[in-house]
Formats: structure tokens, sequence, C-alpha cells
């Protein structure tokens, strides 16, 4: 199965947030109306910036981020998507303990979340800082959520030939959607075109960044000047955890079973013994 992709591309985007609106509409997290009181999802309110809402959050799977920047002496706005980047080194699945965060056949980043047990881990091991936690008030129990690129079960628009909402909807026509292969071509050949015109700083970011990226930016400046960071990393200690530390746990935790099933075969051997 060829991997899928989106390509964004930051100089045709207006920020219109139809994407965000889709995302929440098509995933059934437009159904409770944020609260401000509410400690699991971030309310939608006038905060005195264009930016709403301001975060990332458990129902919020998609934010538009604006940013200042200074060009010939004048302001103008660099605009980002910030969701999952459906990373190919992803630090969220080599942080997840029991396999609830997984690759799946279209090379994106998928989750089942009745087996999130809510550690956490999968937040700090991602370089983007996506991953939100959401906990149930009666259990107390808390689940992950993140962008599933449409490959939620049940609201599966991949396997059925369609392209992730985000990509529907967008008025401008800043998201692309295809084969990953095809989706890095059109955004080297954007890029060419933007520098073309004397865009200087036109970049493509995501082609090889953790092995590459399944959310892909046409830029017009730097990454940093996005916000993004310039060269994301799986953080050290997920590393550790996942090739080092985890194995050395399963391996003691079989030598250990290993060892109480050796001594009990010795154990009933001498009890027969005793027995004679």
């Amino acid at each position: 199965m060829a991997e899928k992709a989106i390509l964004y591309d930051a100089s045709k985007c207006t920020a219109c947030r139809g994407c965000q609106v889709i995302c929440k509409q098509w995933n059934g997290n437009d159904e409770i109306i944020p609260s401000p009181s509410s400690g699991d999802r971030v309310a939608v309110k006038s905060r005195g910036t264009y930016e709403n809402p301001p975060d990332l959050a458990p129902d919020t799977w998609i934010k538009m981020k604006f940013t200042e920047a200074e060009s010939s002496g004048k302001m103008r706005w660099l605009f980002t998507r910030r969701s999952c980047m459906h990373c190919t080194d992803a630090g969220c699945v080599r942080a997840c303990p029991n396999g609830t965060l997984y690759h799946n056949e279209f090379g994106t980043v998928s989750y089942n979340k009745d087996t999130c047990i809510g550690c956490g881990y999968c937040i700090p091991a991602c370089p983007f800082d996506v991953p939100r936690l959401k906990g149930n008030r009666i259990t107390g129990i808390a689940k992950a959520d993140k962008c599933t690129f449409c490959t939620t079960q049940g609201l599966d628009r991949i396997v059925e030939g369609m392209e992730p909402a985000c990509v529907k909807t967008c008025p401008p026509g800043a998201l692309a959607y295809g084969e990953r292969e095809a989706m890095v071509v059109l955004g080297r050949q954007r890029v060419d075109l933007l520098k073309s015109r004397g865009v200087g700083g036109a970049n493509l970011y995501g082609e090889n960044e953790l092995n590459g990226l399944h959310v892909l930016y046409v830029l017009e400046d730097s990454p940093g000047a996005y916000g993004l960071p310039v060269n994301p990393r799986v953080p050290g200690a997920t590393i550790a955890w996942k090739d080092v530390i985890q194995p050395v746990g399963w391996a003691v935790g079989g030598l250990t079973i290993l060892g109480l099933g050796m001594n009990w075969l010795v154990a009933r051997a001498n009890a027969k013994k005793e027995e004679k």
C-alpha cells in the first residue's frame, strides 16, 4: 500500500479555519460546547487575538497558528497549521508501552483508544507537542487524542477512497492529498515557483525530518519563523525507553517467570523423591 500524505501550502492559506471546523464536525468533536470550567478542553472565546482556540485540545485536532513577522519594515502574518505531523520516526509510537499508537498501512499514525491506558508518555515524546489527554470525570481514566488522518474506525475516509475532511473543505486550495511521493514532488514544484517569484526563503518542510513526515509544509520562510522545530528529534529519553529500558524490562520479567517455573519444577521433583 502506497503511503499517503497531506501537503499544506502556507503561501495559499488564508487562515479561514475551515479545516478546524470540518475536523470537529466529521469526528464528532463539536457535540459538546466547550466550557471555561472544563478541565479537559480549551474554551472557545475571545482572548484579544485572532487565534481561537489558543491551543490544541482533546477535541481540537487542528488549530491555525498566527505568527507576526516583519518584512521591509511592515508587519505580515505567517499562518501555520498545527496538527499531528504523522512522522515516520514517531516519538509517540516509540513511547507507547502497549501498542495503542501504531503506523497503519498508509504510513500515518493511528491509535486504538480502547487500549489506551492514559499513561501520557506520548505527550513529552512528541517533538511537535501534539497529543492531548482527555480524562473521564466518572472513572478518572484518561485517553489520548490527536488527528487520526481521517482513519478513525467508523469514520474512515481514507479506506473509502476519499480525501481527508480538512483537504476536502479548504476554500483556497492550500491543502492537497495523495501518495506521499507525489506530494513531495508537488511541494518541490511549489517551492520552485515561489522562489521564481522572489520568495527566497521558500522551502519544503517534512520531506526528510524524522525520516519523513506525512503532513508536509510549503513555507515562505524558515521553519523557526513559523514556530516549527528546525531539526525535530525524538527525545533521547524516549529512545532509551523503547530501545533499552523496555526490552530489558521484558527480558527481566521473562527470566523471572522462567526462574519461577524452574523453581516449581525442582520443588516438584524433590517432593516426589521424598514421597518415594
